[in-house]
């Protein structure tokens, strides 16, 4: 009886209208996502292999560890773990496959700010943006990673540029919130004062309001840059090169120490990331 009331109601054709819908938007835009998918992808490659790559290592390293240094007001805990953690990897022979991690994390992460902040100020000045874009952030943050890679190799094909997209549209939402959330907890006291200082919105954004969300934005975009690393393995799925791509490859083979050495690469780099973004935001309050 009961699941007669629920068949009573036709099948809603809800797979086969995404397929038109994405096969529409892929044959009427292919004039913008081939022209990306091309240029963005050798701009990707010349930051990989003309620019990481041809930098020595011992170089790379040396840079990193010193700013690491001056960033933790001069301490040597993260330079030192920055050399050691740099040179194991090098070590391991996986120093192209962290130089390309870094290219896909690194453009990831630029794209999901320039995008999230100008967005997160939108909502914040907008209640109408607010009510919009909330539930379009919570349903990018709910759904699986995974997901992304479909439109992501539909409109782009495979390789790191449809990496970099996924992980904008996963990677964004931190930034987003955490730029609304910021520009919101403002005390109004100083809204008021700059409003009878006679500023104007833009003076009141860029000299009031932003400076005083400052140490909340940036923990979002500390955020956003982890999320745009955690999708290094997934985006080796659809051919991005990097660390990701080594985990994947013995995941499949079944070889746990060259996947072990792989992913303990990615650790020492997310850390590395994760503590030089942390102690920037305190160096700078």
């Amino acid at each position: 009886m009961l699941n007669g009331l629920l068949d009573f109601i036709p099948e809603i054709k809800i797979a086969d209208a995404t397929e038109k819908v994405t096969d529409w938007l892929t044959d009427t835009f292919s004039f913008i996502f081939d022209p990306i998918n091309k240029y963005f992808g050798d701009f990707m490659e010349f930051i990989a292999e003309d620019v990481l790559m041809a930098i020595p290592p011992v170089i790379f390293i040396i840079l990193v560890a010193l700013l690491a240094f001056f960033v933790t007001g001069k301490k040597f805990g993260l330079a030192a773990f920055s050399i050691v953690g740099l040179w194991l990897i090098y070590n391991q022979g996986h120093w192209d496959d962290l130089m390309n991690t870094v290219t896909l994390v690194l453009l990831a992460s630029i794209l999901s700010i320039i995008v999230g902040v100008p967005v997160g100020i939108l909502m914040s000045k907008s209640k109408t943006a607010n009510a919009i874009l909330k539930p379009v952030l919570d349903f990018m943050q709910t759904m699986p990673a995974f997901v992304y890679l479909i439109p992501a190799v539909a409109f782009f094909g495979i390789g790191m540029v449809p990496g970099v997209f996924a992980s904008l549209i996963f990677a964004t939402p931190p930034t987003v919130r955490f730029t609304n959330l910021g520009i919101r907890q403002v005390p109004k006291e100083l809204v008021e004062a700059s409003d009878a200082f006679g500023s104007t919105g833009v003076q009141k954004l860029f000299k009031v309001e932003l400076p005083m969300a400052k140490s909340t934005i940036m923990a979002g975009i500390n955020q956003t840059v982890m999320l745009a690393l955690s999708m290094v393995v997934i985006a080796s799925m659809i051919g991005a090169p990097g660390l990701g791509r080594e985990v994947l490859s013995s995941l499949q083979r079944a070889q746990v120490g060259t996947g072990f050495v792989a992913g303990l690469g990615i650790v020492i780099l997310a850390i590395i990331i994760d503590r030089l973004t942390q102690n920037l935001n305190k160096k700078k309050d």
